[in-house]
């Protein structure tokens, strides 16, 4: 029988600086925009499309093939596809692998996701390392170019974008035995469902909470500590949720927060926040523990970062992790707070388990509150 890829109708990738990628529709039939971006994982597709954090960019592939196996009920990090867009090499709409419940192809047309196959992307990833992020645009609908220039320049910067409200939760909820140990409340920016098993392992029962609730409402449910999430977005936009997490760290209570949870508790604790030239995006970047020594494989997922220098010089923050390839900021911490962050994912899924650590030192801090936090 012959694949519907190899029938895919043309479709055409256009970047913000005039560069136009040829290739054959995958997905649903349209046009979508956002900021092109590219992940190196060799692996964990279908969670990384699941992650909220990718909420509003065009996602391009290294790995060679995509959907060759499928999509798996448990390998989701939120209910939906997140990411706009998705650009690979070879695309496949036929999987093998048992426990699939459903082709990509599938998936993606359940969740109106535009992506473009047939791409030379090695060539693609080379221009956006070179050019920097940029905005694009996918059209399986149409190859006219000059009409396409004229949407992309609808298109919003991501710069200066907030976006958390678009992928937080719309009320609260509760999850985990009651009886747990510890009680975590969770600042849901667009957590990935990782994070939250992850506090469940370590027996603690969560409330999740929407970015838009106040400090009163988060504390009217006694948690012993706050986690907040990762999400997608300009952390600078964010002034509200900073003068939440203000007040958050100001309960003194154990804080612990992953990537723009990171940021925002940087931006409350007057550090600054820059776009990045290229994110951080894949599950094999190097990080240094600056107390152990000890090198970490991470999964890592941003386009925005703190600034190294705003940190070195504030009295009250200590830098805990480095970015090996860059030296860029990593992970911080509070001197005079229980108060932790990492501008990386410990949680995984996908990519190694490296830094599952910061749970149990997270874990650590709740069940001795008041005491300072050790990296």
């Amino acid at each position: 029988m012959q694949s519907k890829q190899n029938s895919a109708r043309p479709a055409v990738l256009l970047l913000d600086d005039g560069t136009v990628f040829y290739g054959k529709s995958a997905g649903a039939i349209g046009t979508t925009t956002g900021e092109i971006a590219f992940n190196t994982g060799m692996t964990g597709y279908q969670e990384i499309f699941t992650d909220p954090s990718y909420f509003g960019q065009m996602l391009v592939m290294a790995a060679a093939h995509i959907g060759n196996y499928g999509v798996h009920p448990d390998e989701i990090e939120s209910e939906s596809v997140k990411i706009s867009g998705m650009i690979c090499k070879k695309f496949s709409d036929t999987y093998s692998r048992p426990g699939a419940e459903t082709s990509l192809q599938e998936y993606f047309e359940r969740d109106g996701v535009v992506a473009i196959c047939d791409v030379d992307t090695r060539a693609l990833i080379r221009h956006i390392r070179h050019k920097g992020a940029m905005n694009a645009i996918i059209s399986s609908e149409t190859t006219d170019v000059e009409s396409l220039k004229s949407k992309l320049k609808e298109a919003p910067s991501m710069e200066g974008l907030e976006l958390s409200s678009k992928v937080t939760c719309k009320e609260a909820y509760e999850m985990g035995d009651s009886t747990a140990d510890f009680r975590v409340a969770v600042l849901d920016l667009g957590v990935k469902k990782n994070i939250l098993r992850c506090l469940l392992e370590r027996n603690c029962s969560l409330k999740v909470f929407p970015m838009n609730t106040t400090f009163a409402e988060m504390e009217a449910w006694n948690p012993d500590g706050y986690m907040l999430s990762n999400g997608p977005g300009d952390p600078k936009a964010m002034t509200n949720t900073v003068a939440l997490v203000k007040e958050i760290i100001d309960s003194d209570k154990p804080v612990f927060g992953i990537c723009l949870g990171h940021q925002v508790i940087s931006l409350a604790k007057g550090l600054t926040t820059e776009k990045m030239f290229n994110g951080h995006r894949g599950i094999n970047h190097p990080v240094k523990n600056i107390e152990t020594g000890k090198g970490e494989i991470t999964s890592q997922n941003h386009g925005f970062q703190v600034t190294k220098e705003s940190a070195e010089a504030h009295p009250e923050v200590e830098i805990t992790h480095l970015h090996v390839n860059d030296g860029s900021l990593a992970g911080i911490r509070l001197l005079n707070r229980p108060v932790f962050c990492v501008q990386y994912h410990p949680e995984s899924s996908p990519g190694p388990h490296d830094s599952r650590y910061l749970f149990d030192q997270f874990i650590s801090a709740l069940s001795t509150a008041g005491s300072p936090v050790e990296a």
